[in-house]
């Protein structure tokens, strides 16, 4: 059995300047560098440097010199890239430009990533119905998410998705997803809710919102509030989030993701899962980049028996 990522993989291009150009104007920049990412990777690496199950990549790179730096970048943290496949054109990509202040503006070009089709899934359909988890995210066409998740779930696989970025999403999908795992922000979006502080949101209410959407869980990603779930169960409780200096958060919900998958695989609870999930993002903030600050599992351990998780009951 293993953890299978089917997703998005890019190669971000990032350029950091004192201020962002106005149209038209060029400025000088400060440092360029290029940086494997694109959500699905992400997510990939964080599950597999938690040395847990074998974690398999699918997904699609162009014909071009980035494709054998992201492949690389998968292999060296110990994913298996036998189902990340070659597509004629350009690698998917995301231009970032950074300002002192921290702001950015990106562009993303998605690439091979559209081209996972479901004609891609289809021919991986024994490896999606013999995983313990199948990952999920929106940054390849939703139809090849949703056919995946139905190939999957039908199959008693635990179907993890990650609803981002937000798009619109049929009720057949929502029905194959074992865990929903928004962040505060995306669940606003989806719930057609402005998008106000989370200390003031009624996240009982978001949390049933999602749920009568037809996933059979809910992991709701509230940043410095922590992480609310609700099981199909009606249990529901609450993790609040590490006290960490944050660095940069990029990524910190691709970290979740994985090591929450990872939980799940090696036969945690859901409250097991997510306080461990919770450890390893508070870790990946206090890291610059996406893949890079993904940590080892001795690494977590350290942290968990010098921060140990607690958890407050939102009641049902």
């Amino acid at each position: 059995m293993s953890i299978v990522v089917l997703g998005s993989i890019n190669l971000d291009m990032v350029v950091t300047t004192e201020r962002m150009p106005a149209a038209g104007e060029t400025i000088s920049g400060h440092d360029f560098a290029l940086v494997p990412g694109g959500k699905g990777a992400n997510q990939a690496v964080a599950a597999a440097r938690l040395n847990g199950e074998e974690v398999v990549f699918a997904g699609m790179v162009g014909t071009d010199s980035f494709a054998s730096i992201m492949r690389e970048s998968l292999s060296a943290s110990g994913v298996k890239t036998n189902h990340l496949v070659s597509s004629a054109g350009s690698s998917g990509v995301a231009l970032i430009t950074v300002d002192a202040a921290g702001q950015n503006s990106i562009v993303v070009v998605p690439g091979a990533n559209a081209a996972v089709d479901r004609k891609f899934v289809e021919e991986r359909r024994t490896l999606l119905e013999q995983a313990s988890v199948l990952l999920l995210q929106l940054e390849i066409p939703v139809s090849s998410v949703e056919f995946a998740a139905e190939i999957a779930f039908a199959a008693g696989v635990n179907v993890v998705l990650d609803p981002a970025p937000v798009c619109p999403m049929s009720a057949t999908l929502l029905r194959n997803v074992t865990w929903l795992t928004p962040n505060f922000t995306e669940a606003c979006q989806i719930l057609g809710r402005s998008t106000i502080a989370a200390s003031q949101m009624d996240i009982e209410g978001m949390l049933d919102g999602l749920m009568a959407l037809g996933p059979r869980n809910v992991l709701l990603k509230l940043g410095e509030h922590g992480l609310a779930v609700a099981l199909g169960s009606g249990e529901r409780f609450n993790i609040p989030a590490y006290n960490v200096t944050a660095v940069d958060t990029t990524a910190a919900g691709d970290a979740l993701n994985g090591s929450f998958a990872t939980g799940l695989a090696q036969g945690m609870t859901p409250y097991e899962a997510a306080s461990f999930a919770s450890a390893v993002a508070a870790i990946s903030v206090t890291r610059r980049g996406a893949q890079t600050s993904m940590p080892h599992r001795e690494e977590v351990e350290s942290f968990l028996a010098s921060k140990p998780a607690c958890s407050e009951t939102l009641g049902r």
